[in-house]
């Protein structure tokens, strides 16, 4: 029996399969935006602040309780006040009994330790003002008036000393304040009127003290083996610039620039900078890295992570099956990073880390689906395995670039209670007292202390510590 030859398409036919395939091409569009509107924090490199608008929806699952019990937590170690040293107190006030309150008879006194109350509260007068008076001296002789000069400390110091300028600092730049509620504070607080004008001129003192330990950060960071890098937004006059961080295990150093380019990183860790940076997969880097041969890259992992949870929430079903094969290899390998102390030796980590970046390496890149999206992340990960699996052959390297993330943390908050800065010498100011909060910080150390310390040695003209490590 043989076969009847399939019947010729009419036209009809084929407009009607033309305009499937455009409607098919239109879907598929249509699709890719809704997914792009639909990016949020969790799923891109977007900021949380970016949340607020539209905050992503969060999947709780059945019977977990919505949130925690206020207090402390069950498991967590108590933990309580530690009271002030002998050395530390001021005054010491005993009670008595001047009679038994049972029988009013004689009391003696116990050898039980004593009831302890510590109470801080400020005085009445937390200032102290002097007045420094040069007396004009004549001699008949010379015919000529004569004023003792001040101290150097004096003249630079002006009409406020080193502690209340480095306590202008640290409210301005460490507590985000305003100059407005800087100056309530000072007028309500400590009982001494300022004006906007001061606050300004005083912040600028401090700025200038700071200038030696910031350049001396400055310029130790090319000789730093890890740097984390990240950089987020920054407003100077409305126009739009950015905040870089480079962060070393002992020291961060902030830079304010007009631009995200490749050029910031050579301007500020060179050409020859022959360490490894932990970064995010911004083009910036990727230049840099090619500009730079003897530069290394780790790609944070939690971006990567975030990549993936976008392809699974993709409304192309392929997308979303591969992004789930993905975050499985993923969760896999961060367990095999989170039990490490469970492993007999470091090679058997090691190995272990291995077996699970092979698996994830197969799944995004040999089965990738044939979609756009798909491809353009399996292209990338193809393309640079090495840059994101640098952690498991140098152990010193985190996956993620979170380290960096941490610190822009309290550029964000200071953003969106400021409106940024206002030309260079602002500019300067906030790159300055950046560094030194998020260095005190990585080193224990009290902002404060170290501000007072600074304006002191500046305005007495003499050399100023160092933050750097082993510097003075």
């Amino acid at each position: 029996m043989t076969k009847s030859p399939e019947p010729q398409s009419c036209e009809p036919c084929r407009r009607l399969r033309g305009q499937v395939e455009k409607l098919q091409t239109q879907v598929a569009e249509l699709q890719a935006e809704l997914a792009k509107a639909r990016k949020h924090s969790g799923n891109s490199s977007k900021p949380p602040s970016s949340d607020i608008v539209r905050p992503p929806k969060k999947n709780r699952k059945a019977g977990r309780p919505r949130r925690r019990k206020r207090g402390g937590q069950p498991g967590h170690p108590r933990h309580e006040r530690t009271p002030f040293p002998p050395e530390a107190i001021d005054v010491v006030h005993e009670y008595r009994y001047v009679a038994c309150p049972c029988c009013e008879g004689r009391l003696r006194d116990s050898e039980e330790p004593p009831k302890v109350q510590q109470l801080v509260e400020l005085t009445a007068q937390p200032v102290v003002v002097e007045e420094h008076r040069q007396i004009a001296q004549i001699r008949r002789r010379c015919n000529q008036v004569f004023y003792h000069p001040l101290a150097v400390g004096l003249q630079k110091a002006g009409l406020f000393g080193p502690q209340l300028t480095a306590l202008v600092g640290f409210l301005k730049g460490a507590c985000h304040m305003s100059f407005s509620t800087i100056r309530k504070f000072f007028r309500d607080v400590i009982g001494v009127p300022i004006s906007r004008g001061q606050l300004a001129k005083l912040v600028q003192k401090v700025s200038a003290s700071l200038e030696p330990v910031y350049q001396g950060l400055l310029d130790q960071l090319p000789s730093e083996a890890v740097l984390n890098v990240d950089e987020t937004g920054h407003k100077d006059s409305g126009q739009r610039m950015w905040t870089w961080a480079f962060r070393a295990a002992l020291y961060t150093v902030f830079k304010v620039s007009p631009s995200r380019g490749s050029d910031v990183l050579l301007e500020v860790l060179g050409q020859e900078f022959s360490g490894l940076l932990g970064c995010d997969y911004f083009s910036a880097y990727r230049k840099y890295a090619r500009l730079n041969e003897n530069v290394l890259l780790q790609f944070c992992l939690a971006h990567f992570i975030r990549d993936v949870k976008f392809l699974v929430e993709h409304p192309d079903p392929q997308n979303q099956a591969y992004g789930r094969r993905l975050v499985d290899d993923l969760r896999k390998l961060f367990r095999t990073i989170h039990r490490r102390e469970e492993y007999i030796s470091d090679a058997t980590f090691r190995q272990a880390l291995t077996r699970a970046r092979n698996a994830l390496l197969w799944d995004a890149t040999l089965e990738a689906p044939a979609t756009r999206e798909a491809d353009n992340l399996a292209e990338r990960f193809w393309q640079h395995t090495e840059s994101y699996f640098r952690f498991i052959s140098e152990p010193e390297i985190e996956p993620t670039n979170n380290l960096a993330e941490q610190v822009l943390r309290f550029v964000a908050i200071h953003r969106r209670l400021t409106q940024g800065t206002r030309g260079p010498a602002g500019q300067r100011w906030w790159e300055r007292i950046c560094t030194v909060v998020a260095t005190c910080g990585q080193q224990g150390r009290s902002v404060f202390l170290f501000l007072r310390e600074v304006v002191t040695q500046f305005f007495a003209d003499e050399p100023v510590p160092s933050l750097a490590p082993g510097g003075t």
